[in-house]
């Protein structure tokens, strides 16, 4: 799918043609030929588009005859048997001289807030403010799946406390797994964001091209660093909830064992205990002349002994705390 976008009169408006200037080009999944459009009808080198379809690519930077590719990793929920987990795909965004374009495997949350807000909250003109913006919400949505993975987490600690199941331990798996992909993404970025900024302090001939792309000005400058703090921010809070949740799970996975040690042993105790009485009992089912045999209160002298060796067993197992 191919959407391009102009901000006119204040507003969002769809244009037919992809060569408007000033327009935002949304790619979002697309099949071979619309990638042949876009590369033609843009001018955008086919090296620039294809990145972003691959779901293993790392964020880079890339700057080739005016124009400039920013792939960096944004966040996504996807589900799995029921269940949430946080994963990242590659977003790349391309700036030229004429338009910005965006390309993505699937729809991302980031760039739908932009198109759904009223009024705008970007304007396509401003290339460079513009891609500014979406790295700032990438981060901002970082931060919020992160509060999200945590309340969730809290849940599912919440019933591990009343019931040891394996879903719960599953559950908190995942999120784990999410804050994997999330450290390990947003310090990619980070990587990106520190770039862009210190090409605007070099004076190298790479540096020289992106600055002539991304012609920033102070304010600019101003919003990328906030991007940089932001990111920073949420490489933090994943670290941080990271070492909290592994330890979590290391902490209920002892405690599940524990339980299980308590239940085994209270069954070897309660074996010990029944064996007592039916060994006693096993002895006068014998068909040999024994003790007792021709008393007439023969059954009930044999289960008054085999309840004592029971008690009796029983007394030692408590006092040895195995009961």
């Amino acid at each position: 799918m191919i959407k391009a976008l102009r901000t006119i009169g204040g507003e969002l408006v769809p244009v037919s043609d992809l060569k408007e200037r000033n327009a935002w080009i949304n790619i979002v999944n697309p099949t071979e030929e619309e990638l042949l459009r876009a590369s033609e009808e843009i001018g955008i080198h086919m090296d620039f588009l294809k990145p972003a379809l691959d779901e293993e690519e790392r964020p880079h930077i890339e700057v080739d005859e005016g124009q400039i590719l920013i792939l960096i990793k944004t966040p996504i929920l996807r589900r799995l048997d029921g269940n949430f987990i946080c994963d990242t795909v590659p977003l790349g965004i391309v700036v030229t001289e004429n338009s910005i374009v965006t390309i993505s495997m699937v729809e991302n949350e980031v760039l739908k807030e932009f198109e759904a807000s009223k009024p705008p909250t970007c304007h396509t003109a401003k290339r460079t403010r513009f891609l500014l913006q979406i790295l700032f919400k990438t981060a901002a949505h970082y931060l919020k799946y992160l509060r999200l993975i945590e309340q969730k987490s809290d849940e599912i600690e919440s019933q591990l406390q009343k019931s040891m199941k394996n879903e719960e331990i599953t559950r908190l798996l995942n999120l784990e797994k999410s804050l994997v992909y999330f450290t390990t993404s947003l310090k990619a970025n980070q990587i990106v964001f520190e770039r862009l900024l210190r090409s605007q302090l070099s004076r190298t001939p790479e540096a020289a091209t992106t600055i002539q792309v991304l012609k920033m000005y102070e304010e600019d400058q101003d919003l990328l660093e906030d991007v940089i703090i932001e990111n920073k921010q949420a490489i933090e809070m994943s670290e941080t909830y990271s070492n909290i949740l592994s330890n979590t799970m290391d902490a209920y996975a002892s405690i599940i064992s524990n339980n299980l040690n308590i239940v085994l042993k209270f069954l070897t105790s309660i074996t010990i205990v029944l064996a007592l009485p039916t060994m006693v009992a096993s002895f006068y089912g014998m068909n040999v002349g024994l003790p007792l045999s021709d008393h007439p209160l023969s059954f009930w002298i044999i289960l008054g002994i085999s309840a004592f060796i029971g008690g009796l067993a029983v007394y030692f197992l408590k006092k040895r705390q195995m009961l």
